[in-house]
């Protein structure tokens, strides 16, 4: 399906509908971010992250409290891991994964199965790219992996944790994704980059994955 660029207040539907990055206005619906236009489908290319029950997410741990800790999760509002919750404990500045239990209505979310991630680079992309980051059912990071041997952690939040392998090339293929994911060819292109890149290294070039692999937490790429 072919994909148009649009700008904010370009017009997405004649009928008030609940979109995200779209507003309502005199009965109809109208892009309130850069977004791509795909049929009926908007998608938009900024925006800051909004906790969900179920997502998974990777936070930084930013306070320690009596009752647990408060997470940093990329996004305008708290969130909080209560001490009941914890089976380790963690300092400040701790990167963890874990999944959102509850939302309150101010948008405060209440984290459950945190897990410390360790031994690998933490990089920040728009929350609404991290879908063009997975590619459909998992494509564009099944070909990161295969040519890189990382494992590549990826939070609904705009977090992505990547560690073994050839991290470097890793991020730069990800950097590259978040910032071409507006554009048509892209898997084709992150392709020839991983292709070429990776040769330049003749130890780097479709590097095996390792032995023993981190598993990914339940519900993160």
């Amino acid at each position: 399906m072919e994909k148009q660029l649009i700008l904010p207040g370009a017009l997405a539907a004649t009928t008030p509908r609940r979109m995200d990055g779209c507003y309502v206005d005199d009965g109809k619906t109208f892009v309130s971010v850069v977004s791509l236009k795909a049929g009926d489908k908007i998608i938009p290319l900024k925006g800051h992250y909004v906790p969900r029950i179920g997502d998974y997410i990777i936070g930084i741990i930013s306070e320690e409290r009596f009752s647990g800790y408060e997470v940093d999760i990329n996004a305008p509002f708290p969130s909080t891991i209560s001490a009941r919750d914890i089976r380790e404990t963690f300092q400040v500045g701790d990167v963890v994964s874990a999944k959102v239990r509850m939302v309150d209505e101010v948008h405060t979310a209440q984290l459950v199965e945190p897990r410390k991630l360790f031994a690998g680079r933490l990089i920040e992309i728009e929350s609404v790219k991290v879908p063009r980051v997975i590619g459909r059912n998992g494509s564009m990071l099944a070909l990161i992996k295969e040519y890189t041997g990382s494992d590549v952690f990826v939070g609904k939040n705009g977090r992505i944790y990547v560690k073994n392998g050839d991290i470097a090339l890793s991020v730069m293929a990800l950097l590259k994704i978040s910032s071409e994911a507006h554009t048509s060819g892209l898997t084709d292109r992150i392709k020839e980059l991983l292709e070429v890149e990776s040769k330049k290294s003749p130890q780097n070039h479709v590097a095996p994955r390792p032995a023993v692999q981190e598993r990914p937490p339940a519900g993160m790429y």
